[in-house]
């Protein structure tokens, strides 16, 4: 039995439907990491000691057998923090902060690569090696050079490509502080080269 503080009439304890509501939605959410592949589950701040739990669930392919294993991995799931679970369901949802963290970063390097491709390219790349003094400055010059002459031969774009890659792992070193900072500084060029 709940039972009811004299005082205000609140229910101590959740209702046994609302205690059902939420074993059923960490079910869920176990079902959706057991369909996961070991890539997609390595993005996600998953506990080291689930790990195990998701991957024979996935082993299991005996209807019943895998059922009864879905139900023990929310049972573990369970025993964590509410916190640990809403950080891996907000990982999981396109809509998250997570997702909107990365997409916002993904923005912020094609805006930098597009401010060192146009026309004042020379002052972005001067602000980029400021903002990021450990950024291989001569790697930089050629991949830019070499994009340039991608476009000009009309040549499939392999070094507009690795030039992403190399600012984005640059940005990633820093962190999104000095993400934002670089960002600032190629604010002003962005309406003049999109």
């Amino acid at each position: 039995m709940r039972g009811r503080d004299e005082d205000t009439g609140e229910f101590f304890s959740p209702s046994r439907s609302e205690q059902r509501r939420a074993a059923l939605d960490v079910l869920e959410l176990g079902e959706q990491l057991a369909a996961m592949t070991a890539t997609q589950l390595g993005r996600l701040p998953i506990p080291e000691e689930l790990l195990p739990h998701i991957r024979e669930t996935q082993r299991i392919t005996s209807h019943g057998a895998r059922k009864r294993q879905q139900a023990f991995l929310a049972k573990q799931m369970r025993k964590l923090d509410d916190e640990v679970l809403d950080a891996i369901r907000d990982a999981m949802s396109k809509d998250g902060e997570a997702a909107r963290r990365e997409t916002a970063a993904l923005h912020r390097v094609e805006a930098l690569r597009d401010a060192l491709l146009g026309d004042d390219g020379d002052a972005a790349l001067t602000a980029l090696l400021a903002a990021h003094p450990q950024a291989d400055r001569q790697q930089l010059r050629q991949l830019l050079r070499n994009v340039r002459e991608e476009r000009a031969k009309n040549k499939p774009p392999r070094a507009f490509r690795e030039l992403f890659r190399v600012l984005r792992e640059l940005l990633a070193q820093d962190g999104d502080a000095s993400g934002e900072e670089a960002d600032d500084a190629f604010d002003g060029d962005e309406g003049d080269h999109g």
